[in-house]
């Protein structure tokens, strides 16, 4: 049981750091070494300086909803985390972690929704950015898709995991 707890607790947490930082970092379209874009900031490297510069995202339709729903995401996990630490201390012998299940469950598909409307409308979300087609998606984005299938698998293991003295 203790193996059991110390894993979901680790998958929750690597989860967690992962989702976080997918969603603060300044990674997820990339044109080259020295320019990149995220959710917030459009980022250039000054070689001479050593420094980024960034400026703000020009807002449109797609980028509001596709940042509300990343931070919704971490905040859900979050949420998450801490009902299952208060619910491992509370919750009687044989209880289940329902509410902690079903908030990890709609981190993951808040997460999701997210990342298919970047994948979907990347193009309309960096329209006044450099030429698209010349860049990639970058780590940040590569992160958020990852953490859907753990957030939700880690949510259904939430749901299924009683609570044994």
């Amino acid at each position: 049981m203790a193996f059991l707890l110390i894993s979901v607790t680790l998958l929750h947490l690597v989860t967690l750091t992962m989702l976080f930082i997918a969603t603060m970092e300044k990674s997820w379209w990339v044109w080259d070494d020295v320019h990149n874009s995220d959710l917030w900031y459009n980022c250039m490297f000054d070689n001479s300086t050593g420094v980024w510069l960034c400026a703000s995202a020009k807002e449109n339709e797609w980028l509001q909803p596709l940042q509300a729903l990343m931070v919704l995401s971490v905040v859900l996990s979050s949420i998450s985390f801490l009902a299952f630490l208060i619910q491992l201390f509370t919750l009687s012998k044989g209880g289940l972690f329902y509410f902690t299940g079903l908030c990890q469950f709609c981190a993951g598909l808040t997460d999701f929704a997210a990342s298919l409307i970047y994948t979907v409308r990347h193009q309309n979300i960096l329209q006044d950015s450099r030429e698209v087609w010349e860049g990639q998606f970058g780590y940040c984005f590569i992160l958020a898709w990852m953490c859907v299938p753990l957030l939700m698998g880690s949510g259904v293991m939430y749901v299924h995991l009683r609570k044994k003295e």
